[in-house]
């Protein structure tokens, strides 16, 4: 799971940073001191949890989530406990830590989040949007969310997924128009990749998944900015 920090207080969050590190199965994307810093990102990205403060310096964070397309699980980080019973009147609020928490009462929040991405997952799979691809004359069906990157190697493209790998004639520009802008980037004259599963980048290679993916010089910058980096 990914997830990124808004704390306008740095000691608070160093504290988070510390957390979270300790969670294998949780990786930082970022950290913002302010609910207009992470808009953008977030409104172009797909982030799994995101931890937020209430009071921040631009605008309130429980009014900060009303204006998130489609957000993702949200855990509160806060001193003060009085907004409690108003957070949890949104959906999207997992759960509510009041400051100072320990890492047992975070790990708990973390659990509970994941819990919840787990089961809506599940729902989604059902009904998310989908391509059927014709190789060796058999369609096959793929969720687009499930691709983790898309190689060209001359004429032939191979499209991979969490649990698949399908090779046939096609080309790299054809899928450009196929696949959501805000969810997959160019990075290489032969490659697209799902930015959901990136893990790190190091230079100019990405890391999808455990796959190592050379980054082009001309599609860096636009790469970088759609991981909001």
């Amino acid at each position: 799971m990914n997830c990124i920090i808004i704390e306008d207080e740095i000691p608070a969050q160093k504290i988070l940073k510390s957390f979270i590190a300790r969670i294998p199965s949780l990786e930082l994307i970022s950290a913002y001191q302010a609910a207009i810093e992470a808009n953008s990102f977030l409104n172009n990205n797909t982030i799994d949890i995101v931890f937020l403060d209430i009071n921040l310096p631009d605008m309130s964070g429980l009014d900060f989530i009303k204006t998130i397309k489609n957000p993702p699980a949200i855990i509160i980080t806060t001193a003060y406990p009085e907004y409690a019973v108003t957070s949890f009147e949104l959906d999207t609020i997992v759960d509510y830590l009041v400051k100072p928490f320990s890492f047992d009462r975070f790990l708990k929040a973390v659990n509970k989040a994941k819990d919840r991405l787990e089961a809506s997952n599940n729902t989604l799979d059902e009904n998310a949007e989908t391509i059927f691809l014709n190789v060796d004359k058999t369609l096959h069906k793929i969720i687009i969310n499930t691709i983790l990157y898309i190689e060209s190697d001359r004429n032939y493209i191979t499209v991979v997924t969490e649990n698949q790998k399908l090779s046939y004639i096609d080309s790299l520009k054809n899928w450009t128009t196929k696949l959501p802008k805000n969810q997959f980037v160019q990075v290489h004259k032969s490659f697209i990749i799902n930015s959901k599963f990136v893990d790190k980048i190091s230079s100019n290679t990405i890391f999808v998944k455990t796959t190592k993916i050379p980054i082009g010089r001309t599609f860096k910058q636009e790469l970088l900015h759609k991981l909001g980096v």
